[in-house]
C-alpha cells in the first residue's frame, strides 16, 4: 500500500523563469545536502532549516536546471544572492504533507524530517523551500541565504557505508559508472544483520531483475545505475509496532505508519541520508528484510519495499512508480479523512485528472470517439482469476486508454486512464500506456543532457 501525498499541479515540463546556463558557470561537481524539519498540523505548516553538508560528486542533472518535469507538492529553488538570477529548481513530496491529510493532524502538532540534495553553488545563493496544499496554493515557505564558504557546512568526503554497483547503465573509460548520463538509484539495506549481507546482495539483484522486467524500464535499462548500500542492522527485520516489536535498524523503517498496519515507511530522513553520504545517488529504495506485505513511495524522496513477500516484484514496481515517476494511485475506496483532489484543481500526477484541465493530461492519447467518462468493459474480476485466458483479458484492459471514474482514493470526481493498471492492482503485468509515457518522459528529462 502507498499513501503518497497527492496535491495539485501541472503535468509536464514547467518552465521556470531563468536564463539558459552552463552548469560549470554556477556550480561545482559536488552535492550540497540541506536538512529541514517540517512541522505543524492539518491547517498550519512551518519549515525549519537544520544543517547543511557537502559530499563529493553531483549525481543529478546538469541541464534544464530551472525546469521541472512535475510540480509535486514541494519545491526548492536556488537563486544567485547578488543578482537574483534563478539557478536551480527541484520538486518533491513529503511524509509530513501526507500526514496533514490524516485525522490525527486535526488534533496534534508533529514534526517530520526531510533532506534535499542540490548542486553545490560557487557563490552565495538564496534558498527557498515552499509547500503547497491540495489547491496548489503555497501554504508554507522558508527562505535563507547560504554561503558555500560557510565553515559550518559539514564536509563528508568518504562513503559511510560499504557499497557496490549491481548494475551500470553506462560506464566511463575506466569502468566507473557514468553518474551524469544515468539515473543513479541506491538500494539501502534495512533489517539485514552482518550475517545476512549475502542475502541482501542477492535481494538487490532481484530488485534489478524485477524493475527491468517491466516496460518501459526494460527499454530504459541503459539509463540507470543501481548501487547496493550494505548498511548493517543490529537486529534482523523491521519494527512492527502493532506486535510490540521495535528493532535497531539503520533507517528506522517500521510498519503501522499513520496507524496503518501495512504502511511501511521511515520519518528519519536525515539518518537515511547519513547512510548514503559520499555515495552518488538521486533515488532511494529502502529494501526491508521481511516477508510481510508492506511498502510505500513518496515522490522524489524514497521507495520502501519488503524483500520476501510473494508480491515483492509487483509492489516494488508500483511503489517505484510513485517515488520515481510521480504516478498516483489509481485505486479508490472513499475512506480518506480529507479529499486530496478537489474538483477545481487539476492533479499534478500525470495519470490522474479531475477534468479541470484534462487537455494537459492524456487527451491526445484518447481514441477517436471515446466517451468521457468511459464506461468500463466487462473483464474478469482480478480477485477471481483462475485461467490464463482470464488473465489475458484482464491484462488487455491495461492497454485500453479512456477516462475511467475512480482514482486517487476517491470513487467520484477523479479519473484514471485505464480500467486496470499496475498503479491500481498487483494482478496485472503492465503499466497502462499513459503511465508508461509518463515514465519515459521523466527519464528523458533527467538523462537527455
Amino acid at each position: 500500500m502507498t499513501r503518497v501525498l497527492f496535491t495539485l499541479a501541472a503535468f509536464w515540463c514547467l518552465a521556470m523563469t531563468g536564463s539558459a546556463q552552463a552548469f560549470d558557470d554556477d556550480f561545482t561537481d559536488s552535492t550540497l545536502r540541506l536538512d529541514y524539519v517540517l512541522a505543524g498540523n492539518s491547517h498550519e505548516q512551518h519549515i525549519y532549516f537544520s544543517e547543511a553538508k557537502q559530499t563529493s560528486r553531483w549525481a543529478g542533472r546538469k541541464a534544464r536546471l530551472t525546469d521541472v518535469p512535475l510540480r509535486g507538492n514541494g519545491q526548492i529553488t536556488l537563486s544567485d544572492h547578488a543578482t537574483g538570477r534563478l539557478l536551480y529548481v527541484h520538486t518533491f513530496s513529503t511524509l509530513f504533507q501526507e500526514w496533514q491529510a490524516t485525522e490525527e493532524a486535526t488534533r496534534l502538532e508533529r514534526a517530520f524530517q526531510t533532506s534535499l540534495n542540490v548542486p553545490m553553488p560557487q557563490r552565495p545563493v538564496d534558498v527557498k523551500v515552499t509547500l503547497t496544499d491540495f489547491h496548489a496554493t503555497v501554504v508554507g515557505q522558508l527562505q535563507h541565504t547560504l554561503d558555500p564558504a560557510d565553515i559550518l557546512i559539514r564536509r563528508v568526503t568518504e562513503p559511510q557505508q560499504p557499497f557496490h554497483y549491481v548494475w551500470k547503465g553506462k560506464t566511463l573509460a575506466g569502468g566507473d559508472p557514468d553518474i551524469t548520463a544515468c539515473i543513479d538509484l541506491a538500494i539501502v539495506a534495512e533489517g539485514y544483520t552482518h550475517g545476512q549481507m549475502d542475502k541482501f546482495h542477492a535481494d538487490c539483484q532481484r530488485v534489478v531483475d524485477a524493475l527491468f522486467a517491466h516496460e518501459p524500464f526494460t527499454s530504459l535499462k541503459q539509463r540507470f545505475n543501481v548501487v547496493a548500500v550494505a548498511s548493517e542492522s543490529a537486529d534482523g527485520g523491521p519494527s512492527v509496532p502493532h506486535q510490540g516489536l521495535w528493532r535497531q535498524t539503520p533507517s528506522s523503517v517500521h510498519y503501522d505508519t499513520f496507524y496503518t498496519d501495512r504502511y511501511l515507511m521511515t520519518d528519519q530522513m536525515h539518518r537515511l541520508y547519513d547512510l548514503l553520504a559520499g555515495i552518488p545517488f538521486e533515488h532511494i529504495i529502502v529494501l526491508v528484510n521481511s516477508d510481510t506485505y508492506g511498502g510505500g513511495g513518496i515522490y522524489n524522496q524514497l521507495t520502501v519495499s519488503t524483500s520476501d513477500h510473494p508480491t515483492f516484484r509487483q509492489v516494488l514496481v508500483h511503489e517505484f512508480g510513485h517515488a520515481y515517476g510521480g504516478l498516483g494511485d489509481e485505486y479508490y475506496y472513499d475512506d480518506g479523512y480529507e479529499t486530496m483532489y478537489p474538483a477545481d484543481t487539476e492533479p499534478w500526477e500525470p495519470n490522474l485528472t479531475t477534468l479541470a484541465d484534462f487537455n494537459s493530461k492524456w487527451a491526445d492519447m484518447l481514441p477517436k470517439g471515446t466517451t468521457v467518462p468511459t464506461p468500463p468493459a466487462d473483464v474478469p474480476n482480478y480477485r477471481q482469476i483462475r485461467t490464463d485466458e482470464e488473465r489475458r483479458l484482464l491484462n488487455a484492459a491495461t492497454q485500453r486508454v479512456g477516462v475511467f471514474e475512480g482514482g486517487g482514493y476517491q470513487s467520484k470526481g477523479v479519473y484514471r486512464p485505464a480500467q486496470e493498471c499496475r498503479m491500481k492492482i498487483n494482478e496485472v503485468e503492465h503499466f497502462c500506456p499513459v503511465c508508461s509515457r509518463a515514465l519515459v518522459r521523466i527519464t528523458d528529462f533527467y538523462t537527455s543532457q
